[in-house]
Order: structure tokens, then C-alpha cells, then sequence
């Protein structure tokens, strides 16, 4: 089989592809691929390896040779899924394997807001402890994790990652219900109640009709004032410019995002434009450790192996 990788520069140098070279008869990767490239790069493609090209029911048309796609994601947004099951061509993706480092982001930044461990180093730094009368500097101070609670929204492998780290530290996990359930599962409570109680938010729940704008003015002002909101899951679950005017005014304490709703964002996005000093924005890194990334692609690699066997590992159906 002849593959195609339309986006390679997506993953770090670091990582390797040889898994998946070693399943195919020709393998040739482009750093990126614009949509006017596909065609002519993927003519000769049985299978396609793709992150964020976007594949279209037009461009799957002119592509008759090809049999597999591969997207190098858990989202399969970029994908014309109802056109390639039309047309015969089967889609796969991968999960679970960022979990271990999207958990390690979210309490990197979390003792980073909390303990502030920078900005103490910066008092030794700028000289300030001589000059201390006392034998410390107490600076910025900082919070313990211990007794927090902390509410999950999405309950996945991520969240319940989340949630494990989070008992370890001696936190109080709240996994919220559903948002307008009509039921409270065992263990769950209200959405609603899960924000009002918790002293961080943290995000891991897919994009659909239902998580769309999720967080608006509405649910910023269910929360504590003094809340710090974390999303490491899809740019679209948050109203972004609601969540602009809920820092400004201080209705919600902090907020860490490693997603925007367009990636990468224009130059004049307001929340870049204003970033206010209670935003952290970080450019969607918290699922590239050089392990995940691995996994990633050797995952890949499995997928492509169990199509040619007649399996259907993480086939996604349109």
C-alpha cells in the first residue's frame, strides 16, 4: 500500500514514523499540505495519514485509489465521514493516548498559579532576600491544592486522570452530571451545582450540539469568584469572548487555555489582543510530550495494520 502523511510537521522531529513505514510499500510525509496539494500529492494513495488537513466529500471523490484514512486525532471533524463510508474508504482514529500528559499540564499549571514558584524565584533573583529582616520572603504566598474542590466536566480517560491525580493531592473531585440531564447518575452531581461548588473547572469534554458555548455568561455566573478555569479540551466548549468579559470583571478568578475555537488564532483574536493578567493561553501543547506523540503515531501504525487483516480498530463510522 502507497501512504501519504499530509501534515507531518504537526509532530515533533523527535518522534518516529518507522512503524508505520514498516506496514506500508511506500511512505512519503509532507511537512503540510494546502487543500489545492491533496489531490495531486494523495492520486496514488491507498492510505492517507491526516491531523488537521481538512478532507472534503469533493476532494475524497478524486481520490479512487485510496481505501484508509488515518487521522493522526481523536477529533475527527476534518473528515467527511458520511462521504468516505459513500465512497467505501475506511476512517480510523486514536485515543487515549495523551492522557498521561494532558493530567501532568493540567497540575503543572495549576501549582504553577497556586504555588507561584517563579515568581518566587524571581525575589531571590532581584537580590530581595538579604535584604530580608526575617529568614524568608514570603512574596506572593501560595495555596494548597489540599480540600480544593475540584469539578471534572467530561468524565473520559482525561477526566478520570484528572480526577486521580487530583485525590492524590487531597483534593475534593466533583464529576459533574451532564449539563439539563434530566437524571443524576451515582457519583455525579448537577452540572450546575458542580460549578457553584468548585474552586477549579476543569474541561475535557468533546465538541458536540450540547458542549457548544458550553460556558457563556451564564455559566460564568454560576461560578465562585475566586475559580480558576482550565481547558485542555475544544476551544468551541467556551464563548470566548463571555469568557474575556468574565476576567475583566473579575466574575471568575483565572483561566489557562491551550485551545481557541479557531487554531492557529488571527492576530487580532481579542483574547490575545486584551490578555488580560488573569489568562494564560498556551498554543494546544498540552497533548505533545514526545511520548504521546509517539504513542500517537505508533497507534497509527496499529490501525494500519489491522485494516490490511480485515479488523476494525477505531474504525469511526460517518
Amino acid at each position: 500500500m502507497n501512504c501519504v502523511f499530509l501534515d507531518r510537521k504537526t509532530f515533533v522531529n523527535q518522534v518516529s514514523t518507522i512503524n508505520i513505514e514498516h506496514q506500508v510499500a511506500d511512505f512519503k510525509a509532507y511537512d503540510l499540505t494546502r487543500e489545492d496539494q491533496i489531490i495531486e500529492r494523495c492520486k496514488n494513495a491507498n492510505v492517507i495519514i491526516t491531523n488537521k488537513v481538512l478532507l472534503s466529500e469533493m476532494t475524497l471523490a478524486k481520490l479512487p485509489k485510496l481505501r484508509l484514512i488515518c487521522i493522526a486525532a481523536t477529533g475527527v471533524n476534518n473528515v467527511d465521514l458520511n462521504a468516505a463510508k459513500r465512497l467505501g474508504i475506511a476512517v480510523t482514529n486514536v485515543s487515549g493516548y495523551s492522557t498521561p500528559s494532558v493530567s501532568q499540564y493540567v497540575f503543572a499549571q495549576l501549582l504553577t498559579y497556586f504555588s507561584c514558584p517563579t515568581l518566587h524565584q524571581q525575589i531571590v533573583e532581584q537580590g530581595e532576600w538579604p535584604k530580608s529582616p526575617s529568614f524568608c520572603v514570603h512574596g506572593p504566598g501560595s495555596e494548597e491544592l489540599a480540600n480544593k474542590y475540584i469539578a471534572i466536566i467530561g468524565y473520559g480517560n482525561l477526566g478520570q486522570a484528572v480526577a486521580t491525580i487530583a485525590k492524590a493531592f487531597g483534593m475534593k473531585v466533583l464529576i459533574a452530571e451532564r449539563p439539563n440531564a434530566s437524571k443524576i447518575r451515582d457519583g455525579r452531581v448537577a452540572f450546575e451545582v458542580a460549578l457553584q461548588q468548585a474552586d477549579i473547572v476543569s474541561l475535557h469534554c468533546p465538541l458536540t450540539k450540547d458542549t457548544d458555548q458550553l460556558f457563556d455568561r451564564h455559566t460564568f455566573s454560576l461560578m465562585k469568584t475566586t475559580a480558576v478555569l482550565v481547558n485542555t479540551a475544544r476551544g468551541g466548549v467556551i464563548n470566548e469572548v463571555d469568557l474575556l468579559q468574565a476576567l475583566t470583571q473579575k466574575e471568575i478568578a483565572y483561566a489557562i487555555l491551550d485551545v481557541l475555537q479557531q487554531e492557529p488564532p488571527a492576530p487580532d483574536h481579542p483574547l490575545l489582543l486584551q490578555q488580560p493578567t488573569n489568562l494564560k493561553i498556551t498554543a494546544h501543547i498540552a497533548w505533545a510530550s514526545k511520548e504521546s506523540q509517539q504513542r500517537l503515531l505508533d497507534l497509527i501504525a496499529l490501525n494500519i495494520t489491522d485494516f490490511t487483516q480485515g479488523k476494525n480498530t477505531n474504525r469511526v463510522e460517518g
